[in-house]
């Protein structure tokens, strides 16, 4: 095999074995998952719906790094897509986003977002992964997962006015340094977008990873 794994590479091939990932439109969506699911099952394989190496070689032919495979980190994927919609320049597709995991907070234009932008990434892209009972509370996502030291990928949860106040950001992580955070969430700026936040703000066992996910390429213990 050669060139680079693509999702569109990958239900191509699920496709081609006779496995319906749905339009072939190099989304990572419920169908793709679902797809790669029955793939794994016919062969033996844990249904992860995750493109791990053993299900990378069992299904294009090679071996590749997990790090460097499609579906590493499927919510970031979908965040990057997002970027750059505004609550009120792009209130309709923003709110038929939200919505198109089946439930939302409400208008973007009226009511805080961040955890609502983040449950739907995770819920459009990780169907298994348990959820906070109440996602739409930025607090609510301390909860979820598993704790990691902050990374590429990780959902992150900050406080606001005071670190034991219930207000506060979630968010998820572009970069990590010893002082900030790169942050791509939602109602940032009334958007989606990227914005550097202290790394003071982050919350105790703020910094979070789905258990349903390939592990970070980084340390998964809390710093």
């Amino acid at each position: 095999m050669r060139g680079p794994i693509t999702t569109r590479l990958v239900q191509e091939a699920l496709l081609d074995k006779g496995f319906n990932p749905g339009p072939v439109d190099g989304i990572r969506g419920r169908r793709t998952i679902g797809a790669l699911k029955a793939f794994q099952v016919a062969m033996g394989m844990p249904p992860t719906g995750l493109l791990d190496a053993s299900t990378a070689r069992a299904l294009l032919g090679a071996t590749f790094d997990p790090a460097d495979l499609p579906g590493a980190m499927p919510w970031m994927e979908q965040a990057w897509r997002m970027k750059g919609m505004h609550e009120k320049l792009n209130n309709e597709e923003l709110k038929m986003f939200l919505k198109s995991d089946g439930e939302t907070v409400g208008d973007p234009a009226v009511v805080p977002w961040c955890a609502d932008f983040v449950q739907t990434c995770l819920s459009l892209t990780l169907p298994d992964e348990a959820l906070p009972a109440n996602p739409y509370a930025s607090i609510s996502w301390t909860g979820f997962g598993a704790p990691v030291a902050p990374c590429p990928g990780a959902i992150l949860c900050l406080w606001r006015e005071e670190p034991s106040s219930w207000k506060g950001h979630v968010g998820f992580c572009v970069e990590a340094t010893a002082g900030d955070l790169l942050i791509l969430g939602g109602n940032q700026s009334d958007s989606i977008c990227e914005k550097w936040i202290s790394r003071s703000f982050l919350r105790k066992d703020g910094s979070r990873w789905p258990v349903t996910a390939l592990a970070p390429s980084g340390s998964v213990a809390t710093d």
